[in-house]
């Protein structure tokens, strides 16, 4: 089983936290982003993994992850060919057939990789897409129609799903990746929306996926860990070393960081 990680980010945004390193590469917890990811596709039958990098990163990732049990190759971008374009790219690199792992290696998940392929395998779709429910980082307020205020709502979810980065594909949805671009907007989508093949699936089963940590949409999560590298990372920036993403506790108080705002409160959008 082979898997593509995306790790072209640069980083430049998260200034001194980086180091000089791409962002795949930053640490959290003591480890580099991307182990965490190479760890859990190891755990789930992975033995070939797949680097979607800058050129001249490959020593690099190599030095950070070439000990972790799988056959690392790399597939370097001479120039920035955007998330669809780094995945085709890469997968030219593949050496089977059939369903593949594709994942961003900058972001941390707490999902069941092989329950996600199980259900690919199940329903045979293009692409299968696993999401999470989106929660409200603020409290709302319910105002009927005619102005009166009818429930004041903490941090609900909202409905909509959140794409996790994380995916298995297909050889119908490889064959569809953009040469140049975002999958997101070129390939999938057409997959999506055709009414004659509607060949795309997002999974959403509560026990596959439990949440999305901040980690690293709030980049100042993520600076601050990097800023106090000597005591490891905040709350909210990313797993302890010795294991997976904690699940959020049922108040929703226990990943995110989206909780820890200044005394007095905080906006509450209608």
């Amino acid at each position: 089983m082979e898997a593509i990680l995306l790790a072209g980010g640069k980083a430049e945004r998260l200034g001194d936290a980086a180091q000089g390193r791409p962002k795949a590469l930053v640490e959290i917890g003591g480890r580099p982003l991307a182990e965490y990811q190479v760890r859990a596709l190891v755990a789930a039958g992975v033995d070939r993994v797949i680097i979607s990098c800058r050129a001249g990163d490959e020593e690099l990732f190599e030095a950070a992850l070439g000990a972790l049990g799988v056959e690392l190759a790399y597939a370097p971008e001479t120039e920035p060919l955007g998330r669809g374009g780094g995945l085709r790219l890469a997968a030219q690199e593949r050496r089977e057939s059939g369903p593949c792992y594709a994942l961003n290696a900058d972001e941390l998940f707490d999902a069941d990789l092989e329950a996600l392929l199980a259900h690919h395998r199940s329903r045979s779709p293009a692409a299968t897409i696993a999401v999470a429910p989106l929660q409200s980082p603020y409290g709302v307020v319910e105002v009927s129609d005619d102005d009166l205020v009818q429930a004041f709502r903490e941090a609900p979810r909202l409905p909509h799903w959140v794409n996790m980065g994380l995916y298995v594909l297909d050889d119908e949805a490889i064959a569809r990746l953009p040469e140049r671009g975002d999958h997101e907007y070129v390939g999938l989508p057409r997959e999506a929306a055709s009414p004659r093949t509607q060949r795309v699936h997002g999974i959403a089963k509560h026990g596959l996926l439990t949440h999305r940590p901040s980690f690293p949409r709030q980049r100042a999560t993520i600076e601050g860990a990097g800023n106090r590298a000597q005591g490891g990372p905040r709350r909210g920036a990313g797993p302890p070393s010795g294991g997976p993403t904690p699940p959020p506790s049922p108040d929703g108080r226990g990943c995110g960081g989206a909780r820890d705002s200044p005394a007095g409160g905080r906006p509450r959008p209608r």
